[in-house]
C-alpha cells in the first residue's frame, strides 16, 4: 500500500466518521425526544386515571363507564412508560424510519407528478397552437371563398338584366319537377 492510498483511506475514514457522528447525534436527539414524549404520554394517562376516579366518585361516570375509561387511561400510561424504555425508543425509531420512507416515497411521487404536469402542459400548449393554426387555415379558406362569392356577385350584377332572364330549353320543366 502506497502513501497516497493510505492518505486517501484516512481522508475517507475522517469524512465517514463525521457523518457517523452526525447520525449518532441525530439518533441520540431523537431518543431524548421520544423519552420526553413518553413521559408526557404517561403523565396524561395518569392524569386521565385521576380524572376518571374523581368523575366516578362524583357520580358523573357509572361503574361501567369508569371501568372502561380507567382501562383506556391505563393503556395510555403503559404506552408512555414503554416509550421511555430502550425497546420503546428502538420501536419509535423504526416507526420514524418508516415514516421517513413514506414521506420520501410521497415526495418522489409528487416530483413525478410535477414532471408529468410539465410534460402535459407542454402537450397542452402544443395542442392549443395546433388548434390556432387550424382555425387560421379555416378562416383563410373562408375568406377566400367569401371573396370568390363577392367577385361572382359583382360580375353578375354587371351583366344586363335581359341576359340574366335567358333560360335554357327544358329548364322550366326541371324547376317544376323539383317543386312537385
Amino acid at each position: 500500500m502506497s502513501f497516497r492510498e493510505i492518505a486517501v483511506t484516512i481522508r475517507a475514514v475522517n469524512r465517514a466518521s463525521a457523518e457517523f457522528s452526525r447520525i449518532q447525534t441525530d439518533a441520540e436527539a431523537l431518543s431524548v425526544r421520544v423519552k420526553s414524549l413518553g413521559a408526557a404520554i404517561a403523565g396524561l394517562g395518569a392524569t386521565g386515571l385521576a380524572i376518571g376516579h374523581i368523575a366516578h366518585q362524583f357520580g358523573i361516570l357509572n361503574d361501567e363507564q369508569a371501568k372502561v375509561f380507567n382501562s383506556a387511561m391505563m393503556v395510555v400510561t403503559v404506552m408512555g412508560m414503554f416509550m421511555r424504555t430502550s425497546m420503546g425508543v428502538a420501536i419509535a425509531q423504526k416507526v420514524y424510519a418508516a415514516a421517513c420512507w413514506i414521506a420520501t416515497a410521497a415526495q418522489n411521487s409528487l416530483n413525478i407528478s410535477y414532471a408529468t404536469f410539465l410534460a402535459l402542459t407542454g402537450v397542452g400548449i402544443a395542442v392549443i397552437v395546433a388548434a390556432a393554426a387550424a382555425m387560421w387555415s379555416f378562416a383563410s379558406s373562408m375568406n377566400a371563398a367569401t371573396s370568390s362569392v363577392q367577385g361572382f356577385n359583382a360580375a353578375t350584377s354587371e351583366v344586363p338584366s335581359r341576359t340574366r332572364g335567358v333560360q335554357r330549353a327544358g329548364e322550366q320543366a326541371m324547376y317544376r319537377r323539383g317543386v312537385e
